[in-house]
C-alpha cells in the first residue's frame, strides 16, 4: 500500500490521542514540514536548529512509533528548509535544555565543580580552572593540565566547560580526545571534506582537548591543530589541554606547538593524598546513595592510592552488604581486604608489580625501564626489583631482563638497598607497604 501525505497527518493525530506517547514529540513533529514520504522513508524539513537537535536524538524512538502505526519500517530524516518570508514567526520557539547543550559539547553529566574534591595536591589547578570558567579566553590561555592517571584532569577540564556553558549556553564549546581529532581529520581528508572539519573546530569559543600528547609525531595533524589553536585563540576563544606529561616532556611535538602550549598556565596535578582520597570516596558514596562509616572510608583511602580504584572498591563492598545491612562499616572493610589479599596472591604477575610501582610513584613504565639514573627514576626501579624478588620470587636474571638492566648484579644491589631503607626509614616502609597492598586489590 502506498504511503501518502495524508497518512502522515493521521499519524500525527494518533500520537496526540495516544497517552503513552510523548506529547512533546507530537507537538514538535507538527512544526516540521513534510518534504517527502514514500514506501521506505519520510523526510521532514526544519527551520529551527534547536528543534532539529532535540528530535535527532530521539529518531530511534520516533521510528518505533512509525513502525507501530504503519506496520512497516520507515526511516526518518531531517533536512533544513528555508524560512518563508511571508509567514509570521511561530508562536512556539524551541530552546534546548542545558543538558542538551552539554551533550552537544560532548561533556559527561558526572563531571562538575560541585563533586570535585580539593586539597593541596590539586588546589592550584582548581583555582586556575575556576578563573578560566569565570572568564574564558582571558584568564589563562591555554590552560594546560597534566599529571598521572586518575588525578582529576578530565573532571576539572569538563567542569570548566560546563560552568562556562551554564553562564552562556550559546558558546560554541567542544570536548575532544586527541585521538578523535586525529581520526576526524583523517576521515575528512579521505572524504575530501576538510572544509567542514575546519569549520567545526576553528570557529569554537571553547575547545578542550584530552590526551593532547597523541597528536605528537603526526605532521599533518600537528599542522592542522596549530592552525586550529591560532584560530580559536585569535578570535578570543579558550583552549584547555590535558596530557599525562608537561609540554617539555612530549616527544616529537613541533616546537611551535610546544611554545603555544607553554604560553598560558601549566599546572601539574599530583596524585591525591590520604585526605583527598577520603573525600573522593565520600563524594562517590553520596552520588551512589551508599552509606559508609567515615572510619571505614579512611581505611579504604589508606589501603588504596589509585583514585580510580576507590570507586571500584566502594561498589564491590556495597555488593557484599546489599540486602544484609544498610551501611559499610569497619568489619566489612577488614573482611574485604583480607579476602582480596588471600585470593590475589595466587595470580599476581610481574606486570602487576611494575604497574603498581609506576602508579604509586606516578611514573611511566617506559621511564622505569629506560636509561635514566636520576633519583626520581632509579628509586622506583629499585623498589620494583625488590618486589619482583620478594613477592614473586623471580630469578635475578629474569628481573634484570624485565626492567632492561644489563645483568643481575644491578638487581642484587637494588634488593640490598631497599631492604636497608625499609629498616631505617618508616615513611619509606609505609610507601612500599602501600604498593604491596595495591598489588592485591
Amino acid at each position: 500500500m502506498t504511503t501518502k501525505p495524508s497518512d502522515w497527518l493521521v499519524f500525527l493525530e494518533s500520537l496526540e490521542k495516544d497517552k503513552k506517547n510523548s506529547p512533546v514529540i507530537a507537538s514538535l513533529l507538527k512544526q516540521l514540514k513534510l518534504v517527502e514520504i514514500n514506501e521506505d522513508k519520510i523526510v521532514l524539513g526544519y527551520q529551527n536548529q534547536g528543534l532539529r537537535f532535540f528530535l535527532e536524538k530521539r529518531l530511534p524512538e520516533i521510528e518505533k512509533m512509525l513502525l507501530f502505526h504503519f506496520k512497516k519500517n520507515l526511516s526518518l530524516s531531517l533536512i533544513l528548509v528555508s524560512r518563508p518570508k511571508t509567514k509570521e514567526e511561530p508562536l512556539f520557539s524551541f530552546s534546548p535544555s542545558i543538558n542538551d547543550v552539554f551533550f552537544r559539547a560532548n561533556l559527561s553529566e558526572k563531571y562538575n565543580f560541585d563533586n570535585f574534591a580539593v586539597s593541596g595536591t590539586n588546589q592550584v589547578a582548581y583555582a586556575a580552572a575556576q578563573a578560566v570558567a569565570d572568564s574564558p579566553g582571558s584568564a589563562y590561555n591555554p590552560l594546560f593540565l597534566y599529571g598521572g592517571v586518575g588525578v582529576g584532569k578530565t573532571h576539572l577540564a569538563q567542569a570548566v566547560a560546563k560552568k562556562a556553558l551554564e553562564k552562556k549556553p550559546d558558546l560554541k564549546a567542544l570536548f575532544c580526545p586527541g585521538d578523535q581529532f586525529t581520526n576526524e581529520l583523517i576521515e575528512s581528508i579521505r572524504g575530501k571534506s576538510t572544509v567542514g572539519f575546519r569549520k567545526k573546530y576553528r570557529h569554537l569559543n571553547l575547545l578542550v582537548v584530552d590526551d593532547v600528547q597523541f597528536i605528537a609525531g603526526k605532521q599533518t595533524v600537528q599542522e592542522e591543530f596549530f592552525h586550529t589553536f591560532n584560530s580559536v585563540v585569535s578570535a578570543g576563544g579558550q583552549i584547555i589541554l590535558i596530557s599525562d606529561r608537561s609540554p617539555s616532556e612530549i616527544k616529537n611535538l613541533e616546537d611551535r606547538l610546544r611554545s603555544r602550549f607553554s604560553g598560558g598556565m601549566i599546572v601539574d596535578i599530583q596524585p591525591p593524598n590520604f585526605e583527598l582520597r577520603t573525600a573522593i570516596l565520600l563524594i562517590k558514596a553520596r552520588e551512589k546513595n551508599i552509606a559508609i562509616d567515615i572510619n571505614a572510608a579512611k581505611i579504604i583511602a589508606e589501603q588504596i592510592t589509585d583514585s580510580r580504584a576507590l570507586e571500584g572498591s566502594l561498589i564491590s563492598l556495597y555488593a557484599r552488604i546489599l540486602g544484609k545491612k544498610n551501611q559499610i562499616d569497619l568489619e566489612d572493610v577488614d573482611a574485604f581486604f583480607s579476602n582480596k589479599k588471600e585470593t590475589a596472591k595466587k595470580r599476581v604477575e610481574s606486570g602487576d608489580v611494575i604497574k603498581a610501582v609506576c602508579s604509586y610513584y606516578n611514573i611511566k613504565q617506559t621511564r622505569l625501564k629506560g636509561e635514566r639514573r636520576s633519583e626520581d627514576v632509579s628509586l622506583p626501579r629499585q623498589v620494583a626489583m625488590f618486589l619482583l624478588r620478594q613477592e614473586l620470587k623471580l630469578k635475578l636474571e629474569h628481573i634484570a631482563f624485565l626492567l632492561k638492566r644489563k645483568d643481575h648484579t644491578t638487581v642484587i644491589h637494588a634488593v640490598d638497598k631497599i631492604s636497608h631503607l625499609l629498616t631505617k626509614d618508616p615513611d619509606f616502609k609505609e610507601g612500599v607497604d602501600k604498593i604491596i597492598q595495591l598489588l592485591y586489590l
